[in-house]
């Protein structure tokens, strides 16, 4: 049955915690620190640098690709001084003044013959006096059309005007203030990047902003632009031959003889008087970041200030207040895109199911600001490079944590995989888990059984304690042995070690490494009995079994214990083989099998055997690789003699052993056996 919820949650919990433990606490307050910078980084991308630069291009395309086309505005109109006009007048800074002058007339006497101009705002600092202000002042104070004087403070904008100027303007405007004439603040702000986006905030002290000032006593008043600080709306013109704004040199209207030729292009309309020069300014926008201008008929490649104005003067009439995006809305955003990209780093899915995915959040994150602008949602401040950023992060510090964790799992795992496999066997499966199969499979393996001959009477003789300091030290030699030669360690039976070659993993060496592995594990035993501690008995030798054949091998158990084990003949064999040293008085026994398979020499044969619960009787061979090789010699021919059915020549071989006297035990042993035999027997062992 699956587990109930509580201990499904209990379980992940415990999980958790361990991954935390794993994880250490310098690594946990990296990774918490990285997930915080996320969170700022997707809340705060406007304000850092690189991200905010990637923000202002990324709003500068949806505002270009978004801006809306018109037509030449019929509402507004530039009278603009030109370096044409500076050529005229001899003067460049500050500009003639009497040709504004002149200017203001011709638009007033437009309403003694009809309609004259709506409003006039007048985007130039009059702040320092010249020969020819009681004219210009004269006509400022004359106009009933409203005027708007521009109006700077030092304060919000010193690098436009000095504290020094800012007084000599106060006084100037002061000296022409009417009920129609009076100032308007003409500040723009800029970001970092010196582009104009948005509108500049209504600072105290300073008069309305010069699009709100014209408009404030007309029907065409928008109070929902009181206060507002979002973006500009710049737009583009829908034909190649006619600009969003037309533009009129000034002196073009100040001339009686040329004003009647503009006169239709001043009445009704709101008349913005400025600068138009190539080095004075002049603004980068959305719109001319993006490589295009609103107009098509060449010029400047960047913006001047009064098309700025006129531009936001535009939007005010069109009363285009854009919606804005509340802040809960981007806190959730930039919380949601930290939060997934903690998700897709412990996601586990196949590469390509990642791509796919962190494809797919990409691009949503690059289409949710741009469906908002195409929405009408004010996106300058939206987080658009911030969020990607965040989820990047936050996608950075959860995989380094998780690296760590499986990196320290993966060091247990091969730590404990390295109890019972060689460290290359268990580096390989923690690499391709494959290779370790969950199920059986049959394979062909070389089996090792070992004993400790009389452990049993010594748990009865010694101490507990010491009983189990000794088989602790007996099976560490024995098992680090086995891991040394790549043998697999299967299991501890008491004082017994079972291990095998072969799987998980295969070599063609394995039937040598399992052989020399046995030599070493007698010699092991031997010096473990003598360095018994004193008070213990005697220590009998390690026997030691040996058998190549088939076996089930795989993970066997429940779903509470698994075990990696091999089963079948092949291990029931070296397990008969082991306990078939001690009544042939050997201490290692290999099969003909396992001898075939090692391709090593130095062995003697010691007959065949009929082991209990085998039908297929089995030749087994003794290794003496540093034996005398007479004696060798001597077994390999009393074997061939008995084989043959030559009685004369066992008679004689034996009677040479029995002369050797109790030198060669398992010798002796041989000769006894096979001289109580019949011709080829095997030698049961019941």
């Amino acid at each position: 049955m699956p587990e109930s919820g509580p201990q499904s949650g209990g379980a992940s919990a415990q999980a958790l915690r361990q991954g935390l433990r794993e994880l250490g606490w310098q690594r946990l307050a990296v990774a918490s620190l990285l997930l915080a910078l996320a969170l700022f980084a997707a809340l705060r991308s406007w304000q850092l640098p690189i991200l905010g630069d990637a923000e202002n291009a990324l709003y500068d395309v949806r505002a270009a690709g978004f801006a809306p086309r018109a037509d030449t505005d019929k509402r507004i109109v530039l009278v603009v001084y030109t370096d044409e006009t500076n050529r005229k007048t001899g003067q460049i800074s500050p500009v003639d003044r009497t040709v504004l002058a002149q200017a203001l007339a011709q638009i007033e006497g437009l309403k003694a013959t009809g309609e004259g101009a709506k409003g006039i705002g007048i985007d130039i600092l009059l702040d320092s006096a010249q020969d020819d202000d009681p004219l210009l002042q004269a006509a400022l104070r004359g106009m009933t059309t409203p005027v708007y004087l521009a109006f700077a403070s030092n304060r919000t904008n010193p690098e436009a005007i000095t504290w020094e100027q800012e007084q000599d303007l106060r006084r100037y405007i002061a000296a022409v203030t009417t009920e129609t004439t009076k100032p308007a603040s003409i500040l723009l702000v800029t970001d970092n990047d010196g582009a104009a986006r948005r509108w500049p905030q209504q600072y105290p002290g300073l008069p309305p902003l010069l699009a709100q000032a014209l408009t404030q006593t007309t029907p065409d008043a928008a109070p929902q632009f009181s206060g507002f600080a979002g973006p500009i709306r710049y737009r583009l013109p829908s034909a190649t031959d006619r600009p969003v704004f037309e533009k009129i040199p000034i002196d073009l209207l100040a001339d009686p003889a040329t004003a009647p030729l503009v006169a239709d292009t001043i009445r009704g309309r709101y008349v913005l008087i400025g600068g138009d020069f190539a080095d004075f300014d002049q603004f980068d926008t959305p719109i001319t970041r993006t490589g295009l201008s609103p107009d098509p008929r060449g010029g400047h490649s960047r913006m001047i200030g009064v098309e700025i104005h006129a531009s936001m003067l535009a939007q005010l009439l069109d009363k285009a207040l854009p919606r804005s995006v509340p802040g809960w809305a981007q806190t959730i955003g930039a919380l949601f895109a930290v939060l997934l990209g903690m998700a897709t780093a412990a996601v586990r899915a196949r590469p390509w199911q990642l791509a796919l995915g962190v494809a797919a959040q990409l691009v949503a994150f690059a289409a949710i600001p741009f469906l908002a602008a195409n929405a009408g949602f004010d996106t300058l401040g939206l987080p658009a490079a911030g969020w990607p950023a965040g989820w990047l992060v936050a996608y950075v510090a959860v995989s380094a944590a998780l690296r760590a964790i499986n990196a320290a799992q993966r060091e247990f795992a091969q730590g404990a995989l390295g109890k019972y496999l060689p460290r290359s066997v268990a580096s390989e499966i923690l690499r391709n888990p494959e290779r370790l199969r969950l199920h059986g499979e049959k394979r062909e393996i070389v089996c090792l059984f070992s004993d400790l001959e009389g452990f049993t009477k010594l748990t009865h003789a010694v101490e507990p304690e010491m009983i189990a300091r000794l088989l602790n030290d007996y099976l560490d030699k024995l098992s680090a042995i086995v891991l040394e030669h790549g043998g697999t360690l299967d299991k501890f039976v008491g004082d017994a070690v079972v291990a095998f070659w072969g799987a998980p993993i295969a070599y063609p060496d394995d039937g040598a490494r399992a052989v020399k592995a046995a030599i070493a594990m007698y010699h092991a035993g031997e010096e473990f009995r003598r360095d018994a501690p004193a008070g213990v008995p005697p220590i009998g030798r390690t026997r030691v079994g040996v058998h190549f054949g088939e076996a089930i091998v795989g993970n066997f158990g429940g779903e509470g214990r698994i075990q990696y084990t091999a089963l079948g003949d092949a291990m029931n064999t070296a397990a008969r083989l082991e306990g078939a040293n001690k009544p042939l008085e050997t201490t290692i026994l290999v099969s003909r099998e396992a001898v075939e398979r090692s391709g090593l020499d130095g062995f003697r044969p010691m007959g065949t055997v009929s082991l209990r619960g085998r039908a297929t009787p089995v030749e087994v061979f003794e290794p003496v690789p540093e034996g005398d090789p007479s004696a060798r010699a001597l077994a390999e021919d009393l074997v061939a003699a008995h084989a043959a059915g030559n009685r004369a020549a066992v008679q004689a071989l034996t009677a040479r052993i029995a002369a050797n006297g109790d030198k060669d035990p398992a010798l002796a042993n041989l000769a006894r056996r096979l001289a109580e035999l019949d011709d080829g027997e095997s030698y049961g062992l019941g």
